[in-house]
C-alpha cells in the first residue's frame, strides 16, 4: 500500500512539474507572445477622401488580418478587410476611400483599424487591437482670387503680388516659382487678405510664380501671377588676375580665412576666396534676409527711394558677370551682387527708409556689413563699411547713419557696396532709387488692391 501511495505522489509531482512547465514555456514561447500588433496612420486631424492615407501595421509574430471600417455620420463603411495564409510582421499600404464617399457632406468622421496577429495567446485566438482616428473632413478647396500684382517684372528685378485666401482650416501660403523658390506671404490690410514681394534673380533665364495655398486636409487652390517679362542684358567683365593683385590683396586676405590654410599656390588661393569663401559669406547673407513675418499685417508699404551715400557716383554695377583668368586661361567667375558706390573717404552711409538691424559684423569678402530689415522681406545690404554706428538688434530711423565707407574684406578701394534683397534675393537696387518705379510698381498697386478690398 505504501508503493502505491508513493507512486501516486511521484505522479502527481511529476504532472505538476510537467504543467509549470508547460506554463513557463507558454509564457516564455515567441508562439504565445502577448503584444498586440502596432497601428500607425500619417495623419493630421483633416482628410479629404481623395487624398490616401498613409497606414503601417507590424508585429512580431506577424499580422494574420485587419479590417478598416469609416463611420461618417450614422453610416458605415467597410474599406479594408484582409487575412493573410503567411506571416506578415510588416505592411505598409495607401488607403483610399471609396469613390461613393466623394459625395458625403459631413463635418467628421472615424476611421477604426482593427489588427490581429498570428499568436497562439488567448486560447490561439491570438492579439487584438482596435484603434479609432477622428477626423474632420474638409474636400472643398480654399477660396483664392488674386487682386492686383505690377504689370511687369525685370530679370534682377522684383514685383509685388496681392491676393485673397480664405479657408477655415487655412495650412498655409505661398508663391512658388519655376527655380524652386518659395515666396511667403503677409497679412494685408484686412483679414483674409496677403501681399508678398517676389523677385526673378538674374541666374535665372525665365521666370513663373504660382500662387499656392493649401489647407490642413491637403485641398489646394493654385492661380498664376501674370506679369509682363522683361529680359535685361547684364555687363560681362573678363578680368586678368596679374601677379601683384595676388601676391598683394589675395595673400592678405588668405591669411583671414581658414579654407585657404596650408594653400600655396596663388591660383588656387584666389579660386577658394572667390568662391568657396565668397559662397560662406553669401549663404550667411541669404539666411538672414530670407525671413519674413508672417503673423505682422502690413497695411501700407512706405519705402522712400534709398541713397545711402551722398554725393555718390556707382564704380560698378549690379549684375555683373565676371570671369577671371590667368596667362590666359579661365580660372574663376562670379557675380558682383550689389551696386558700388563711392564718394570721400570714410563716407557717412545713411538709410532713408526706417528698419531694424538684423546683421551688423564681420562678414568675409564683404567686410564689416550692416543688414536692415525694412518689412514685407526687403532688405538692405552695405558692404566693406570702415566702421559700424549701429549693432544687431537697433531699430534705425529715416535718414540714421549707420556705417562709414571704408575698404575691409574684398574691397580695392574706399567704396560701399550697397545691396538690396527680396526675401534672400539680391534685386537691381536702381529700382529702388528709383521715384517713378516704385510708385508705379509697388504704391500704385498697393492703392489699387486695397479700393477692390473697401468695395467687396
Amino acid at each position: 500500500m505504501r508503493r502505491r501511495r508513493n507512486s501516486s505522489s511521484l505522479l502527481v509531482l511529476i504532472f505538476f512539474i510537467a504543467l509549470i512547465g508547460g506554463a513557463v514555456f507558454i509564457f516564455n514561447s515567441s508562439m504565445f507572445e502577448r503584444n498586440a500588433p502596432v497601428v500607425k496612420l500619417d495623419n493630421n486631424g483633416y482628410w479629404n477622401l481623395k487624398d490616401p492615407l498613409h497606414v503601417n501595421i507590424s508585429d512580431d509574430t506577424g499580422i494574420l488580418s485587419y479590417n478598416i471600417v469609416l463611420k461618417v455620420d450614422d453610416k458605415t463603411f467597410n474599406i479594408a478587410d484582409e487575412r493573410f495564409m503567411a506571416k506578415q510582421n510588416n505592411i505598409s499600404f495607401e488607403l483610399k476611400a471609396p469613390k461613393q464617399l466623394y459625395r458625403i457632406r459631413t463635418d467628421s468622421a472615424k476611421l477604426i483599424i482593427t489588427a490581429r496577429d498570428a499568436s497562439k495567446w488567448d486560447f490561439l485566438k491570438g492579439n487584438e487591437v482596435k484603434k479609432e482616428f477622428n477626423f474632420i473632413v474638409d474636400s472643398k478647396r480654399p477660396e483664392l482670387i488674386s487682386l492686383a500684382n505690377s504689370y511687369s517684372i525685370q530679370k534682377g528685378g522684383c514685383a509685388v503680388v496681392i491676393f485673397k485666401a480664405k479657408d477655415e482650416n487655412l495650412k498655409s501660403i505661398k508663391i512658388s516659382t519655376n527655380f524652386g523658390k518659395d515666396f511667403l506671404a503677409q497679412p494685408f490690410y484686412k483679414k483674409g487678405y496677403y501681399i508678398s514681394l517676389i523677385a526673378w534673380p538674374i541666374k535665372e533665364n525665365s521666370f513663373r510664380a504660382t500662387i499656392v495655398v493649401k489647407d490642413m486636409a491637403g485641398n489646394i487652390s493654385q492661380e498664376y501671377v501674370r506679369l509682363y517679362l522683361k529680359d535685361r542684358k547684364y555687363k560681362e567683365s573678363h578680368i586678368t588676375l596679374k601677379d601683384k593683385f595676388l601676391d598683394g590683396k589675395i595673400a592678405e586676405l588668405s591669411n583671414e580665412f581658414e579654407e585657404t590654410d596650408g594653400v600655396d599656390d596663388r591660383i588656387e588661393r584666389f579660386k577658394i576666396i572667390n568662391e568657396k569663401v565668397r559662397a560662406k559669406n553669401e549663404a550667411l547673407i541669404h539666411k538672414v534676409t530670407s525671413k519674413v513675418s508672417q503673423n505682422t499685417m502690413i497695411s501700407d508699404f512706405d519705402i522712400k527711394p534709398m541713397y545711402p551715400l551722398k554725393n555718390a557716383a556707382p564704380v560698378a554695377s549690379f549684375g555683373d558677370h565676371r570671369i577671371y583668368s590667368y596667362q590666359g586661361k579661365v580660372v574663376s567667375e562670379a557675380y558682383h551682387m550689389g551696386l558700388d558706390l563711392a564718394s570721400v573717404q570714410m563716407g557717412s552711409i545713411t538709410t532713408q527708409n526706417p528698419g531694424h538691424v538684423v546683421f551688423a559684423n564681420y562678414n568675409g569678402l564683404y567686410g564689416n556689413n550692416p543688414i536692415i530689415d525694412h518689412g514685407l522681406g526687403l532688405y538692405t545690404l552695405y558692404g566693406h563699411c570702415s566702421s559700424l554706428s549701429v549693432n544687431e538688434g537697433d531699430n534705425v530711423k529715416a535718414g540714421e547713419e549707420i556705417a562709414k565707407t571704408g575698404m575691409t574684406g574684398y574691397a580695392m578701394g574706399d567704396h560701399l557696396h550697397f545691396g538690396v534683397l527680396v526675401q534672400g534675393v539680391e534685386v537691381r537696387p536702381e529700382e529702388w532709387m528709383d521715384k517713378h518705379w516704385m510708385k508705379v510698381n509697388i504704391e500704385d498697386i498697393i492703392a489699387e488692391a486695397k479700393k477692390i478690398i473697401d468695395r467687396q
